[in-house]
């Protein structure tokens, strides 16, 4: 009984002590993070009402601001954000299991790496908009040319860093789940898995990187709505307001997602007793 009442009251001082640190040290990241912005933003902002820059050339951002809001009274803007989040999702799933299931046979397996892994390597220099007329001829201008050439962006960083991460494990721990006598299939999900997943996560996020890169090569190709679509849009048009205004979004929306990655990451890999668990 002693000893449960412990218990209880050394978990709600570590609750304590975890509420006053963690949130001065989310608030301390936000703030730090932000200076540089913000500081760029109002050199911008008070360089174009100077006249320093031209505003047909370079926009001031209250102007971009406004651009937005209007479009998003309207309800145009939400749906081009929408149409874009969804063409990334949906090559960023279909690009990430493609490249988890061959790295992890690639890795785990020396024939399926003599195979596989060469003509991916080949593939791998291929630039990402050759890839554009050939799924255009064979799938046209619809959905799934798209979410395919996203796919193909996320699935490299991916595929690499699976691969990277199952070879880098160390063999001893392989060698000490024979001594207990797991099967293969415990070897690969209680020993390698766990110890390649920091090497996974890092290409998972690189991927979505290239997954918001991809998505804009994607919507060049003849789409009629995404942020993509609004770059051509503000081209077109000459309204470097609608393209800069593109671009921002695709970096907060960018930025956000790969946020989550993070945060995911840092939740998955708390039992590692590294340096950066430890700042």
């Amino acid at each position: 009984m002693l000893e449960h009442r412990e218990h209880a009251v050394l978990s709600k001082v570590n609750k304590i002590k975890e509420s006053r640190f963690t949130k001065p040290k989310i608030n301390r990241k936000v703030l730090l993070g932000s200076i540089l912005p913000l500081t760029l933003l109002i050199i911008w902002e008070a360089s174009g009402r100077m006249g320093i820059i031209e505003s047909h050339l370079l926009p001031i951002p209250s102007v971009i601001v406004e651009g937005l809001y209007q479009m998003a009274l309207e309800g145009t803007l939400w749906g081009h954000i929408g149409t874009t989040l969804i063409r990334v999702f949906a090559g960023f799933l279909i690009g990430t299991f493609t490249a988890v299931i061959i790295g992890s046979l690639v890795g785990y397996m020396k024939i399926f790496e003599e195979l596989i892994d060469p003509i991916i390597q080949a593939f791998r220099s291929i630039p990402s908009l050759a890839w554009v007329p050939l799924f255009i001829l064979w799938m046209g201008i619809g959905e799934s040319s798209k979410v395919i050439l996203i796919a193909v962006g996320v699935f490299f960083p991916v595929y690499l860093n699976m691969v990277a991460g199952i070879r880098g494990v160390d063999r001893k721990l392989i060698e000490v789940g024979k001594i207990y006598g797991y099967t293969s299939f415990e070897i690969v999900s209680k020993i390698i898995l766990p110890a390649s997943l920091p090497s996974l996560l890092t290409g998972i996020r690189s991927g979505l990187g290239l997954g918001w890169m991809f998505v804009v090569a994607a919507e060049i190709m003849g789409a009629s709505k995404g942020l993509g679509y609004l770059l051509i849009v503000g081209q077109n048009t000459y309204s470097p307001d609608v393209i800069i205004g593109s671009i921002i979004l695709f970096a907060i929306l960018g930025k956000f997602t790969d946020w989550l990655l993070k945060f995911i990451e840092e939740r998955s890999l708390r039992w590692q007793d590294s340096y950066a668990n430890q700042r």
